[in-house]
This record gives structure tokens, C-alpha cells and sequence, in this order.
């Protein structure tokens, strides 16, 4: 049986969220700003056709953006996950299968199911019943044009949000109409190379030759060309290996002079990385920390360094990593220096079973694996911070600047939007 996908991904995810909680910006342009509000990394279709770039610093178009009308909102992550997690159940109660590919879109295997274009209409109007969220929803035979037929039902509002190409003369008509820069995989740089060669849209992609194209590009360059011929190159859940390296880094939300609040910072990020570790079911073999003050401020002392530190035994653990982390911390801190960041990078990572333990390491803490199982489920459910290490204060001084943040109006209780009768 031909295999079926389908792609359901949020039309402007983080400005959508901002709306369902204040109904009165649903006909008003929005904007999302980045940590410590930024750069702009969401924007609505109205700010689009205003011109504004997407990763546009945000003091650059403010005025611009003010003179337009728009609304301009903070990162509201914890919204966002919540919003995310009630999206995802719904499509999972009503598609045979699906795959999460990323906090807005997630895609479902549809094999074997008759009325693949209601379905896909249904789903997009309990969406927008129950949630208020707006969707697109493309469907085809590979991966790789499902994605555009995806595009398609956003950019053309006759499609009523949901394409269909299972069809190959349909898949061949957009094929011909997309350009190859909106293909799942082809980057700003890929599609320079491309036009190079003649190739400016799906279509002319599809019908190059494989063997220059693996060449000249790569193997995932051939595989993506031949999805669009129709072969079936990716199934669900075929996703990237586990990460070779996990980061966690920010800036802080005001510069910082003494040591004790870097501390923090860095207990907070080395919170984040572990969890992300642990969820892909890695260990960490070696960590690097770093320290920094503001680059382009040139009235200020500059000073940077990092520190690499092998760790005693691989492991998961966010009590091992801290300890090891702010020993690094205190190697690499210099009193005098107004900082602007710090990071920490976990290396050498390993998944669980594939290292031979050392005889001679020292043995991990008794209850660790669960203990760390168990921060993870509850932080999971109740919001990320609910159970956390101590040295992480609650409110936080260095925390990020969110002078525009909506309310968690699903998450918090002090929060909750009010109605009156």
C-alpha cells in the first residue's frame, strides 16, 4: 500500500498564541521578539507586507513598527509549550499516527485512510474550535512534498488551508509552480548554487541528473530530488541522530559584576542541557564553560574565556554536571569585568548502553537515574522550574529582559484571564 503523509504546522505559531489569549489582536499586526527582546522571530502576514525581515534587531524597526500599528509582544515560552501540548493531543486523538516535528508542526501517516481531505478539514476545525489555533494541512506521498503541499495551503487561501496532491498530475502542477527555495531541505545557499545550474524551481529539480546532484551537493541534495520524483526516501519517525553536543547559553537581562549571580545563571542553564540530555537518552563524557562580556560595547573592558573539563564518569545527572561546571566557573571569573553571558556546552556525549564503564571511575550517586526520571516527569506536566536545583532562585535578577510578555494565562493562576457576566 502507498504510503500517505500529512503535515499539520500552525500559521505564525508564537503570534497565534499571543492572539487566543487577547482576542482583540486578531485583526492587528503582531511581532515576537527573541530573548531579551531582540531580534524579531515571529511576525504576522500584515507585518510581512509591511516589509520587516524576519531576525530584524528590534531597535532598528521600532519605530517603524509603531508607526504601522503593530503589536509587538516578548518570548511567552511557557504559553507556548502549553499551547503546543494542547495542539499535538488534539491531532493525535483524531490521525492513526504522528510524529512531533517541532513545537508548531508534527507530522501523521495517513496509509490506508479514505477521505484523507475531510479528515485533514476536520482537523483543522476542532483546531480552530477548541483551541482557536489556525493550521495548514498538506498531503502527499513523500515527505518531501507534503511539506510543499503544506506551503500551498497557506499561500493560497482558495485551498482553504488543506492541499491534497496525492494525486501526480496535481503534484506535478505545484511542482512546477513552487520555487525550489521553498523545498523541505534547500537553504538560501543551496538555492544559489542551484540557480547556478538552471534549477529555479521543484519541478526543475526533480528532473536533474541524481549523480551530479549527489556530486555536487551531497547525498541529502539526491534523496530530496528524488522524494519530489515521488520515491519514498523518509518514513515517520525517521528523524536527525542524537545531538553530538548540547549547548545552553543566553544573555543575562542586565550585566553582571559579582560572581554568586553568574553562578546562578549557569545553575539554570546547566538545568536546561541536562534535561535535554536526558531526553535524548545521552551522557555527557566532558563539559565547556564560558564567560564573556558584551562584544561591541567598546567603552567597557573586555574579557572572554572558556574552560573544558573531562568529567570524572559519564553522566546524566544535573547535581554532577553543576559541580563540575562551577568548579570551571571559578577558573575562568575575573572581578573588575561587567559580563554579558555565560554558556555551558556538554561533549563527548554517548547514548546509555554503548560505553564500557570504568572500573576505576567513582560510582554514580544511589537513586540518581530516578530521581533525575522523576524532576523531569513533574517538570514535564506541572511547567519547567517547578522542581528545580536550589542554587536557582525563583525570580531571578539576571533572568532574561521580557519588558512586553503577555500573561501565561493557561499555566499560571494568578494569571488567568478574568469574565465578567
Amino acid at each position: 500500500m502507498e504510503r500517505v503523509y500529512a503535515l499539520i504546522d500552525c500559521n505564525s505559531f508564537y503570534c497565534s498564541c499571543e492572539r487566543i489569549i487577547q482576542p482583540s489582536l486578531k485583526r492587528r499586526p503582531v511581532v515576537v521578539l527573541s530573548n531579551n527582546d531582540g531580534c524579531i522571530i515571529a511576525r504576522t502576514p500584515e507585518v510581512k507586507a509591511l516589509g520587516i525581515q524576519m531576525g530584524a534587531p528590534y531597535f532598528q524597526v521600532r519605530d517603524q513598527l509603531a508607526a504601522a500599528g503593530v503589536v509587538v509582544r516578548s518570548s511567552n515560552y511557557t504559553l507556548y509549550a502549553d499551547m503546543s501540548n494542547r495542539v499535538m493531543r488534539i491531532i493525535a486523538d483524531m490521525v492513526p499516527q504522528v510524529e512531533v516535528y517541532s513545537i508548531d508542526e508534527c507530522w501523521a501517516d495517513l496509509t490506508g485512510v479514505q477521505d484523507r481531505e475531510v479528515l485533514g478539514r476536520a482537523v483543522r476545525a476542532r483546531l480552530l474550535r477548541e483551541i482557536g489555533m489556525p493550521v495548514g494541512v498538506g498531503i502527499s506521498t513523500t515527505k518531501t512534498v507534503t511539506k510543499l503541499a503544506n506551503w500551498a495551503a497557506k499561500r493560497w487561501s482558495a485551498t482553504g488551508g488543506v492541499v491534497d496532491l496525492t494525486d501526480p498530475a496535481r503534484q506535478q502542477k505545484l511542482l512546477r509552480l513552487a520555487p525550489v527555495n521553498e523545498v523541505w531541505g534547500v537553504g538560501r545557499r543551496s538555492a544559489s548554487k542551484l540557480a547556478a545550474l538552471n534549477i529555479s524551481t521543484a519541478w526543475d529539480l526533480a528532473q536533474f541528473n541524481m549523480a551530479t546532484l549527489r556530486k555536487t551537493f551531497g547525498v541529502t541534495m539526491e534523496r530530496t530530488a528524488r522524494e519530489l520524483r515521488g520515491v519514498h526516501c523518509l518514513s515517520m519517525n525517521e528523524g536527525p541522530p542524537p545531538k553530538q553536543a548540547i549547548c545552553s547559553s543566553k544573555m543575562f537581562g542586565h550585566k553582571l559584576r559579582d560572581l554568586d549571580p553568574i553562578r546562578q545563571a549557569l545553575a539554570s542553564y546547566v538545568s536546561r542541557a541536562a534535561e535535554k540530555l536526558r531526553d535524548q537518552a545521552s551522557l555527557a563524557g566532558a563539559l565547556q564553560v564560558s564567560l564573556q562580556t558584551q562584544v561591541y560595547n567598546l567603552d567597557l573592558p573586555r574579557y572572554a574565556n572558556a574552560v573544558s573539563i573531562a568529567l570524572p564518569a559519564p553522566t546524566d545527572d544535573t547535581r554532577e554536571l553543576l559541580r563540575v561546571a562551577l568548579a570551571g566557573l571559578e577558573q575562568i571569573y575575573r572581578p573588575g569585568f561587567a559580563y554579558s553571558k555565560c554558556s555551558i556546552l556538554l561533549m563527548d556525549l554517548s547514548q546509555r548502553g554503548e560505553v564500557t564503564g570504568d572500573l576505576f571511575a567513582p560510582r554514580p550517586r544511589p537513586g540518581s537515574d530516578r530521581l533525575m526520571s522523576i524532576m523531569d516527569e513533574i517538570n514535564q506536566q506541572k511547567g519547567r522550574g517547578t522542581i528545580r536545583i536550589a542554587r536557582v532562585p525563583a525570580a531571578p535578577s539576571w533572568g532574561m529582559r521580557r519588558e512586553m510578555l503577555s500573561l501565561r494565562a493557561t499555566t499560571e493562576w494568578g494569571e488567568l484571564i478574568g469574565v465578567r457576566g
